[in-house]
């Protein structure tokens, strides 16, 4: 097996990234590897219609970067290993995972991935789109949804 030296955690911060997350920890421990951390925020579209009144200060972008900005603070703080880099990027998620991972020369990619079924599955997901482009290894670890994991009664 292959021993890993750079390990890229891609987070969307969402209540199940935890789950990701401590994957990639487990596996920069056993490995002694170097962790970094992404979080793409991605272009937002607004359609605007005549009669609604805006202030012109908005910008949806700058405000979701400071919020994911926060969280990636939280997260490295929550971390019992030392990150060598944290990047909130913002463009097409799938693209810019796969640049930063080819910028900083990471072997393995961790990236969280929901079961996708049916029109879902043809329509692909974000995983699914960096194991098809990425320039190393992808763990795609799978999110348990809370219904899964509720234990009958």
């Amino acid at each position: 097996m292959k021993d890993y030296t750079h390990i890229l955690l891609a987070t969307d911060f969402s209540a199940d990234s935890a789950q990701v997350s401590d994957q990639a920890i487990e596996i920069a421990r056993h490995y002694g590897a170097k962790l970094s951390i992404v979080h793409v925020v991605e272009y937002v579209s607004l359609e605007i219609s005549d009669d609604s009144a805006l202030p012109q200060e908005l910008d949806v972008e700058k405000t979701l970067k400071e919020i994911a900005q926060t969280r990636m603070q939280e997260l490295a703080g929550r971390l019992d290993l030392p990150v060598v880099e944290q990047r909130i990027l913002q463009g097409s998620t799938r693209r810019e995972i796969l640049r930063m991972a080819s910028e900083v020369g990471v072997d393995l990619i961790v990236i969280g991935s929901h079961g996708r079924h049916g029109l879902q599955l043809l329509l692909g997901s974000t995983a699914n789109a960096v194991l098809h482009g990425a320039p190393c290894d992808v763990l795609a670890v799978r999110i348990q949804d809370r219904s899964e994991t509720a234990q009958p009664v």
